[in-house]
């Protein structure tokens, strides 16, 4: 049973994988028009079809007030973007240090119950934003279709996840995106019975270990893999210079035999 610790529960991914396991509520799959309000939802289609509609527009009209980024942040390597320390209150501001690209971990990773990270995860609570690479805001510019590709896809991380499509002061998104409209990286958190109960936390702390481990596991397996290849290719270089020196100590032997070489 998921207890209400008055905690954030937070989903944060690669893509559209590795979701930590969360109490849900009503599964969102409402599509984008349905989602915000009949007068919104009127502005956007007229905006659709009128030249020069942005997509921040479509984005702020889904989520009113919501921040809007244009930096690319979909490089973000997945085992930093999934740390529970990696700052990513940052994104929910008007204005972002692009220092926050190159965030590097220290020590050891937080636990969720960790009360630094709940704090920081209830800070967002209610805001949301999107970052979006400079080459897809060109795209978009000149390609409304895209730009409802990009809806739809957001929409369908919601309901995949079972979070609310619809804005609300106890959740929050932050969706990052690649420069073909693909979500790259994204967290959502909601709050109240959301957070996960204490069976639910040890097996995100267990799943993240063991991620860990694998990652570590996999790092070493390379360098073995990485030796063993410079051995074997040292010991050819070895027998083929042997090889080389053998045939010519035989051609010498051979022409000085036959006189050839005195």
């Amino acid at each position: 049973m998921t207890m209400d610790y008055g905690m954030a529960g937070i989903i944060a991914g690669y893509g559209v994988r590795n979701a930590y396991p969360q109490a849900r509520t009503v599964s969102g799959g409402t599509s984008f028009l349905d989602a915000v309000s009949a007068k919104a939802a009127e502005k956007v289609t007229e905006q659709a079809g009128a030249a020069g509609v942005s997509f921040k527009d479509m984005w702020q009209a889904r989520f009113p007030g919501a921040y809007y980024h244009v930096m690319d942040a979909s490089n973000i390597p997945q085992n930093v973007w999934e740390r529970l320390d990696f700052p990513h209150e940052k994104f929910f501001s008007n204005e972002v240090d692009e220092s926050v690209l190159d965030w590097q971990p220290t020590g050891t990773a937080p636990k969720l119950s960790d009360a630094s990270v709940q704090s920081r995860l209830n800070s967002v609570l209610g805001k949301n934003a999107i970052v979006v690479p400079p080459a897809l805001e060109e795209k978009l510019k000149t390609d409304p279709a895209l730009a409802e590709k990009v809806m739809a896809n957001i929409d369908n991380l919601f309901a995949w996840n079972g979070f609310p499509s619809v804005p609300d002061g106890e959740h929050s998104a932050l969706i990052v995106l690649d420069e073909n409209g693909e979500v790259a990286r994204w967290q959502l958190v909601g709050s109240g019975v959301m957070g996960p109960s204490e069976e639910e936390l040890r097996q995100i702390e267990a799943r993240q270990k063991a991620r860990e481990e694998r990652r570590e596991e996999y790092a070493r397996l390379n360098e073995e893999s990485a030796l063993k290849r410079r051995l074997m290719e040292q010991e050819a270089d070895e027998r083929y210079y042997k090889d080389s020196m053998t045939k010519k100590a035989v051609s010498i032997a051979a022409y000085e035999a036959a006189g050839i070489l005195k």
